[in-house]
């Protein structure tokens, strides 16, 4: 047997032995069921979770807890029937009455096909959809049986369904926790009463999870949420922190030579702009980086206040409007378009969130989660707050929004169309707004109480 052979035949046998069986085939002994009330039961070696009504989501969840490992599964998921598998989940007395919690590898039966995203069960909502990886949309079917790999191995949280990679997620927040199978809330549709989801061949690896981990030979879209750090990977494909989450460093006032004295805070990890009563750039002012960008990746996330206005801008010339009022540039606007008066001037909602404001509608009413609101700023684990994140790609002329891993706008800022656009729009007095080779990009100070974190940038 030659060298290359016997390499594979121990590393199979490696993994094989490595893996062991979380369900016995018979019953659900080291099971136990959380959070709802649907049946589960055991069918020719099968777990067979039933859909019923009047009950919400219910969880059959290992007693034991896993930290770092790799799951495999198999599965089978009717029509409508919305499941997932929860790992590294959660579910204690102080948080929601013992309300199970946390990550969960989704089952998506919809048009969107998110299947093999990673969900913030009952917490932060979505984390990794399937829009920036569109290729896996289709790797998973309905109405048959269907082959899962999660690998949590520190911080990186990896999917598979039907061995195309479908999520790449960087995360701090748990560590540890039990394995769950979802039965998801039918609300009141009957017609789904009846209908099932089943899972079989459940194993998992606990050790020599180096060797047995998948090797990525073309790496799709990674997301992270570390909290003002980069990950590896985003090292390595040349991000760095626009704000290091700590000082002033690299910002000034945009009318200023050094960083306001008031109306900006640093509290926890967060840049916040302080309430003064939704005056304009009356307060602290906005503030603008010192250096300028021409074509890059920008990714901020941010959280909104109840009525909140702020944006983003880009192209910024700090030079001009020197009076009263922000600082003129392309804006990615940040406005709690419920409640804020702003979302029902200019035209046709060019002024809502995420929208070029002032000039092209953004597509986002669908795709934004609702806004929770709580006036007392709590812990990100409590989940009483749901950031949202902004990401703004300039390649020379070509601009993209994104909301949420939603791409909302897309234009190119030249030429007839976007002069056009300009002079149909509150900019049209400013010559060649928008045109500009490099600008500071800036955060506004819309006198509205607004939360900035993970503030990052790749030059393109």
């Amino acid at each position: 047997m030659s060298l290359i052979l016997l390499t594979v035949f121990y590393s199979c046998q490696s993994e094989k032995s490595d893996f062991v069986s979380l369900f016995n085939g018979k019953n659900l002994d080291g099971w136990e069921i959380k959070n709802g009330t649907a049946p589960f039961t055991v069918e020719d070696g099968v777990i067979v979770g039933t859909y019923v009504g009047n009950t919400p989501n219910t969880f059959l969840c290992t007693k034991d807890s896993y930290s770092d490992f790799i799951l495999t599964f198999e599965s089978y998921l009717e029509d409508d029937a919305n499941s997932g598998v929860m790992f590294r989940a959660q579910s204690t007395p102080e948080y929601m009455n013992g309300r199970v919690h946390g990550y969960q590898m989704e089952m998506d039966p919809s048009k969107r096909k998110w299947t093999g995203g990673i969900y913030d069960e009952a917490r932060r909502k979505w984390l990794y959809n399937l829009e920036r990886n569109p290729e896996a949309k289709n790797a998973f079917k309905l109405n048959e049986w269907n082959t899962f790999r999660i690998e949590a191995i520190g911080n990186n949280l990896r999917v598979w369904v039907n061995g195309v990679q479908t999520a790449d997620l960087v995360d701090d927040v748990d560590d540890s926790g039990f394995i769950g199978l979802q039965v998801h809330s039918i609300g009141k549709k009957k017609e789904i009463e009846g209908r099932q989801v089943k899972f079989k061949n459940i194993k998992i690896c606990t050790t020599n999870l180096e060797q047995n981990r998948k090797v990525i030979e073309t790496p799709i879209v990674q997301n992270s949420y570390l909290t003002n750090q980069l990950s590896e990977r985003e090292i390595a494909e040349g991000w760095k922190l626009l704000w290091d989450g700590k000082t002033t460093e690299g910002w000034r006032g945009a009318k200023l030579d050094a960083f306001p004295e008031e109306g900006w805070s640093i509290e926890d990890g967060m840049l916040i702009v302080a309430d003064a009563g939704g005056e304009e750039s009356e307060n602290g002012g906005d503030i603008v980086t010192i250096k300028e960008y021409s074509s890059f990746e920008l990714q901020v996330d941010f959280l909104l206040t109840e009525g909140a206005n702020s944006g983003i801008k880009y192209f910024v010339d700090t030079e001009l409007n020197k009076g009263k009022g922000s600082s003129i540039g392309c804006e990615f606007q940040i406005l709690d378009d419920k409640r804020h008066p702003d979302a029902k001037r200019g035209k046709d909602g060019n002024r809502t969130l995420a929208s070029l404001y002032d000039i092209i509608t953004a597509n986002a009413q669908k795709f934004n989660p609702d806004l929770p609101y709580n006036k007392k700023l709590v812990s990100r684990h409590e989940g009483k707050y749901i950031w949202n994140r902004a990401r703004i790609v300039v390649n020379r002329a070509d601009v993209e929004h994104y909301l949420n891993d939603i791409l909302v706008v897309k234009y190119n800022r030249s030429g007839q169309q976007w002069r056009d656009q300009i002079a149909a729009s509150k900019y049209k007095d400013w010559p060649n707004f928008g045109e500009a080779e490099a600008g500071n990009i800036l955060l506004q100070d819309h006198g509205d109480q607004v939360f900035y974190k993970n503030i990052k940038i790749k030059e393109l």
